[in-house]
């Protein structure tokens, strides 16, 4: 998308990114990966190319990974999901779900969303929907 807007999806609760087990590649170093679901709806809009991304701080760094990418059906929703891999050098802060499209979204229904880290800390399952 040539001039990209975003929105906020939603916030992913501390204790959602605290259950994350970072696991070190050969490639990226130390990744935490999180499955990502959501259910939206963008009344107004059809046949729109949007595109669902988690936008983290790593430090004092601000960082931005791509999930999901589709179109809008012909009542204005879609289901994006995917598991977002993020690098991690120092600490994993402030992490969102947001979406991307060629216009100005005004409003945006968030019918579901789901975040869960792929790798848990040891007897941890939680996960939040909003």
């Amino acid at each position: 998308m040539a001039t990209a807007h975003d929105k906020l999806v939603g916030p992913v609760p501390a204790r959602i990114i605290d259950a994350a087990r970072p696991i070190v590649t050969p490639r990226d170093g130390r990744v935490a990966d999180f499955n990502v679901a959501a259910w939206l709806q963008l009344p107004g809009l059809s046949d729109l190319p949007v595109s669902l991304t988690l936008s983290y701080r790593d430090g004092d760094r601000r960082r931005e990974v791509p999930v999901d990418h589709g179109r809008l059906n012909g009542h204005g929703k879609i289901l994006l999901s995917g598991i977002a891999r993020l690098p991690v050098r120092l600490k994993l802060e402030d992490v969102q779900v947001r979406l991307k499209s060629a216009v100005q979204v005004y409003s945006l229904i968030v019918e579901e969303l789901f975040v869960q880290a792929v790798e848990q800390v040891e007897g941890d399952s939680r996960h939040a929907l909003a």
